[in-house]
Formats: structure tokens, sequence, C-alpha cells
């Protein structure tokens, strides 16, 4: 079957960093269609229902349009699903199509989807920075009976067994889940936390805060520099929760989980092994970019590009991934500046033809 010729520009997922390219090509005057498999929005869809952005709402806004909720606030999934989905009302979203491969041709690319083969000009893949679950080793290691499940899986308390529950990862998304869990039954939470930021400096300097985690830590500074391979390996600091807060929850805090029982228990340095029946990897994300071909990665896994140009393939860009430029680049409030630059290299790399 001969590939569908857009004749233009492609973007790989509705997502807020899609969503954002979409806007800034459409203001360039540069037609695109946006392929979801899914609806806009579709990830975030399937976060636990208490989730909350960590990000205060005033600095939630994608280009163009407000975040609909109070300054100060942290907008929960419901609320950012549904501004997504307003969002992408005036943008040209194709649903319901995945994209299976990605590879180049003689004038540009072929995409194989679910509804047949397309080609493009230009593609900016948008798929975000949360792609396949990250699950260490260790698990193969633990006890059958024992149920596991990753954060992605998780929905409420009522979806997880009754018992005790090992939550690995002291993250954002592992200290929300342990409190949560911890108002019904026993919690351990396991891992080195990264730097908290305090909330007086949120809640006093949120403007400050903003400008600095914005403008100052991107790749043009020697302290976003610095910090920019930490953040791609191991995550941004822990915002508006803290492990001070899980342990004022109940719950117990311990080393990294390193090692199992002959029982296949968990073990941490000689402690007994807490009482568990249920372990929630909190342990985040691996990238997974095998369905493009010919493409340089990193040692983490991550393209290789320049700004979002990725090496070696003209005319492919990314939006969205982890400290593309700094780091706020996979946030909502953050993923605008990488849109608006990679758009405005796919509009100059159009004119040039």
């Amino acid at each position: 079957m001969a590939a569908r010729d857009t004749g233009g520009t492609i973007v790989i997922g509705a997502g807020q960093a899609g969503l954002a390219t979409a806007f800034h090509l459409a203001r360039l005057g540069v037609e695109c269609e946006v392929l979801e498999r899914g609806v806009p929005g579709e990830s975030w869809r399937h976060r636990w229902d208490s989730l909350k952005l960590f990000t205060p709402a005033q600095h939630c806004s994608l280009p163009g349009r407000r975040f609909p909720a109070p300054r100060g606030s942290f907008p929960a999934r419901d609320q950012t699903v549904a501004y997504l989905q307003d969002y992408a009302a005036e943008l040209p979203v194709t649903p319901g199509v995945t994209v299976t491969a990605l590879r180049s041709s003689g004038s540009g690319f072929e995409l194989d989807t679910s509804r047949g083969t397309r080609s493009a000009a230009r593609v900016v893949v948008a798929t975000g920075a949360t792609s396949v679950p990250r699950i260490p080793e260790l698990s193969r290691e633990l006890a059958p009976g024992l149920c596991q499940l990753h954060s992605s899986d998780y929905r409420n308390p009522g979806s997880v067994p009754h018992g005790g529950v090992l939550v690995v990862g002291s993250g954002t998304s592992g200290v929300q889940i342990a409190i949560e869990l911890a108002e019904t039954r026993e919690v351990w939470l396991a891992g080195k936390a990264p730097v908290h930021v305090p909330d007086p400096l949120l809640k006093y300097a949120g403007a400050l805060y903003w400008q600095f985690i914005h403008r100052a830590l991107t790749r043009r500074t020697p302290l976003g520099r610095k910090l920019a391979p930490k953040v791609v390996a191991h995550g941004a600091p822990l915002i508006s929760v803290s492990t001070a807060d899980a342990e004022h929850a109940g719950v117990v805090l311990l080393p990294r989980f390193e090692a199992v029982t002959d029982r296949g228990l968990p073990s941490f340095a000689g402690r007994p092994a807490p009482a568990i029946s249920t372990v929630v990897w909190a342990t985040g994300f691996r990238p997974d970019y095998a369905w493009i071909a010919g493409l340089e990665r990193d040692g983490n896994g991550w393209p290789l590009t320049d700004r979002g140009a990725a090496a070696g393939l003209p005319g492919l860009f990314f939006v969205g991934l982890p400290f593309q430029f700094g780091l706020t680049s996979p946030l909502l409030g953050g993923v605008g500046r990488d849109a608006r630059h990679v758009a405005g290299r796919v509009a100059a790399a159009q004119q040039a033809v």
C-alpha cells in the first residue's frame, strides 16, 4: 500500500508537548497533524485518582491559555485532563492513531501507523518522558505471592490488596502514594530522597522560585549543565511533599532496596523484612525509541539532540524530553519554551525547501 503523503509536518503525541508544539506551528503558519494513540491527555487519565501536580497552577499554563485554577493551588489529575482536552479542541488532532515505526525516506519520513503508512517531510516526536515503566531486576527475585505493581498502574488504596505495602522510590510520586496508602495500612518507603524544595519557598516566593528553575537551570548556565545529567538519570527535586510529610503520616522510611532474603522478601541492611503483601515500584520510567530507525541515543536511552533537533536525521525533532533545554522542559508550564523553539526550526526547514 502506498504511503499517504501529508507533504508537511506530523506531530506524534497529543500530550502537553505535542499540543504546545501544534499551537506554535499554527502561529507560524505551518500546517501539521497531531497523531494521538488515544485522546488528548491520554497519559494523565491513567495516573492515580488523587494525583496532584507539584507545580502551582499559575505555572501550569500552556502557551495561549491560562490553567483555570486558583493561584497557589496544585491542580488535580482530572483538572489537568480537562484542560488538555479543551486546549486540543482548537488544534488539528487525530485521535486513535498509534505510530509503530518511523524511518527516514528519500524526501522525509515514513510512519507505520495503526491506520496505514504515512509520510511527512518533517516529524516532531512528542510522546513524553513516561514511555515504559522502569522496574528493577530485583523484582524477579521477590516471592511469587507478593503483589507487584508500578506506580503507573496504581489507582487508589482500593486497587491494592490488604496488608502492608512497600513503596520503592522516594520521588514525588512515591511519597504521594505512600502518604495516601498510610491512611489505611502500614506502609514503608524505600529509597534515597532527592532534594526537597522547602514549602515556604513555594508559598511566599513561588514566582522567584519558578523564575530560578525556568531561567537559571538551563543548558546555557554552568549550574544547569551540572544539574542536567542528575535530573535525566534520577529525576527532579521533591516539590509540595517531603519524606518528613510521609513520616508524619505514619510511613516508615527505609534505605534503598538493594537485596532480597532467602524467603524472597525485601532486605534492608540487616533490618527485619517488613510485613508486606504488596510492592509499589515508584521507580520512574525508561525511554523507548527502538521504533525510530537510525536514531542516535545517549547512555540513558534518550535521543541525542540539539535543543530538540535529532542528530543525524534532518527534519526529525523532539519536544518534552527531560532537561531538553531546562529543568522545566517536561512540565506544563515549561514545555512551551521548547515547543516554540522547535516550531521555529520546523518553520525554517519548511521555508528552505
